[in-house]
């Protein structure tokens, strides 16, 4: 499949992916992931390989897409849960003493 990455045009095959991915420890994942052969790499990784050129030079996005039109499943980043806000002092102290059992 012909894509374009970095203004630069790739033909790009599944198989040739998976060949290029063999061997190749997966990174932690802070954001975009892609799954090849059972495992979780960075697309940013992956497109670092593929392309021999510099993370910088392209962005997350071109590579999923490209990615997924070859038939990969990539993961968008997760994103944190908000964190509750703090409980008042009442409502602390009524979550401590637990709700009354009805008789």
């Amino acid at each position: 499949m012909r894509c374009v990455i970095a203004r630069f045009p790739f033909d790009l095959f599944k198989n040739e992916v998976e060949e290029s991915m063999k061997g190749i420890k997966p990174e932690p994942v802070t954001g975009d992931a892609v799954v090849i052969s059972r495992r979780v790499y960075p697309v940013k990784q992956v497109g670092e390989i593929i392309t021999r050129q510099d993370r910088r030079d392209f962005t997350a996005g071109e590579v999923t897409r490209a990615l997924t039109r070859l038939g990969f499943t990539c993961r968008p980043a997760e994103v944190p849960a908000p964190a509750a806000p703090p409980l008042t002092p009442l409502e602390n102290a009524s979550a401590l003493l637990g709700t009354p059992s009805e008789a």
